[in-house]
């Protein structure tokens, strides 16, 4: 075990130790100490919780190929144990070993794509991971990689302009000759246990399934961290201190996907860029909400682990998972153990999780019988916004065009994620038809108790829900 971290800043070997007098606290944000360092303060806050970009850096480190990778995030919800075994990519960074500009830098500026500035820094980090992971991009590439940075004065014209002027041509960069120097760099940094305790904090970063159990089992009101995207809003929001932290991001047995006897799995702490391939491929209704989740750099971050574990009754892979008869694989010290979607939520924010017990697949068949499943979100905006409604349906026709299978799975309607039971009971053996999804579309009322809140107003979401349930029908009444 050790308490200290290290990680590559400005080309070199940066290492903290907590346990020094004056170190930061192991839930500092990366952003709080970039901004501590006389040379870092490209970096801004703007928002504090993923949502303006204007502190967007780039992490790099060896993908599953051995090809180096280079993520977008906001270093606004990143402690700074996630960085352990990382480089970290600032735009000081950015500039080549003679001064110039980077491409990225040069293309912004000669399209004029800046004003004020205060956003830019994070604009260019976000190009700057686009450029670094593709040899070339589309307007859709560009707008995906723009979609988690916000920009009030320039307009995003001249920005997507500088996005696809930066390619032309691509050219070698300072970070693709030192590609071999980093990668020794990263290898040369212990992958061990990390064990930081303060006086008011006890932070553990696990680097197997065994220890994470372990810790897990000794400390069961720790909190679990896998991407952070929500628990760091409790210190950067709420300015709250949490006593007990789990971070889980380093074990690699619970990252990745698999294939097995007809079904997928997915790790529970695969972020969902990683995971955006597989589910494009077998389950293309979650790849269409994955689309909307957030943006790209929450994207390089979140975990349906995390979707899962923290229960919110607005998490927006979970209709679209409870749609797909997915379920939950969960080990312990006391064994592992599978459980239904429908059986998992208790609550708000409650689970069936029992004490000591962590996540560690999504398991969901890969064969539909047939079944046409759809995701819809609706929202205040299209990207890096929560769900006022959203919803998961799945629906399986027999011969004679009578509802055999039906899910009808909603977020935002109740304190949970929860399926219209009464609806699906109702419209399970009669014609799919209009007139029949009408009488289904009152009977949702039943299922549900919506409240209102900033996102929506109760009975708009009533309205929406049936609304979806319409548009659904609309979409599968030939059979699609």
């Amino acid at each position: 075990m050790r308490s200290t971290i290290t990680f590559i800043l400005d080309n070199r070997i940066t290492t903290i130790d907590f346990s020094k007098p004056g170190s930061p606290s192991p839930t500092t944000t990366v952003l709080n100490y970039l901004r501590s360092l006389p040379n870092h303060k490209g970096v801004k806050e703007g928002c504090a919780e993923g949502d303006c970009g204007a502190c967007t850096v780039v992490l790099a480190d060896s993908g599953p190929d051995g090809h180096l990778r280079y993520r977008a995030v906001n270093s606004c919800l990143i402690f700074l144990p996630m960085i352990h075994g990382k480089q970290l990519i600032t735009v000081e960074n950015l500039k080549s070993d003679t001064g110039k500009l980077h491409p990225v830098q040069k293309a912004l500026v000669e399209a004029h794509g800046t004003q004020c500035g205060f956003c830019t820094p994070g604009i260019v980090m976000s190009l700057f991971a686009l450029y670094k992971n593709q040899p070339k991009a589309d307007s859709g590439d560009i707008l995906t990689a723009l979609s988690g940075n916000l920009c009030r004065c320039t307009g995003y014209q001249p920005i997507i302009e500088a996005g696809k002027n930066m390619f032309l041509p691509k050219a070698e960069d300072q970070f693709d000759r030192g590609a071999e120097t980093l990668k020794k760099m990263l290898n040369s940094i212990p992958g061990e246990e990390i064990s930081i305790q303060t006086d008011q904090q006890k932070y553990f970063q696990p680097v197997n399934l065994q220890e994470a159990i372990k810790i897990r089992t000794k400390y069961p009101k720790a909190y679990l961290l896998s991407g952070a995207t929500d628990i760091a809003l409790h210190i950067t929001k709420k300015f709250e201190t949490l006593p007990e932290i789990i971070d889980l991001s380093a074990i690699p047995d619970l990252q990745g996907f698999s294939r097995d006897d007809g079904y997928l799995y997915l790790g529970a702490l695969a972020d969902l860029t990683t995971l955006q391939p597989v589910v494009q491929k077998y389950l293309p209704a979650l790849a269409d909400m994955f689309s909307v989740y957030g943006s790209l750099q929450i994207r390089n971050l979140a975990t349906l682990g995390g979707n899962l574990g923290t229960a919110s009754p607005i998490g927006d892979a979970l209709p679209v998972l409870m749609a797909y008869q997915a379920s939950i694989l969960l080990e312990g010290a006391n064994g592992s153990r599978e459980i239904g979607f429908d059986k998992f939520f208790k609550g708000y924010r409650l689970t069936d999780m029992k004490p000591g017990e962590i996540i560690t697949r999504i398991k969901i068949p890969i064969s539909s019988n047939g079944a046409i499943v759809r995701s819809y979100k609706i929202s205040k905006r299209k990207d890096l916004d929560i769900s006022t409604v959203s919803s998961g349906f799945r629906l399986q026709l027999d011969e004679q065009g009578k509802t055999r299978e039906v899910v009808l799975a909603f977020g935002g309607m109740a304190d949970r994620v929860k399926r219209a039971g009464s609806a699906e009971n109702y419209l399970r053996g009669k014609s799919w038809e209009r007139k029949t999804i009408e009488e289904a579309m009152k009977i949702i009322d039943q299922d549900f108790t919506p409240i209102s809140d900033v996102r929506g107003g109760a009975e708009f979401r009533r309205v929406a829900a049936k609304n979806l349930l319409l548009k659904f029908w609309n979409e599968t009444r030939n059979g699609m």
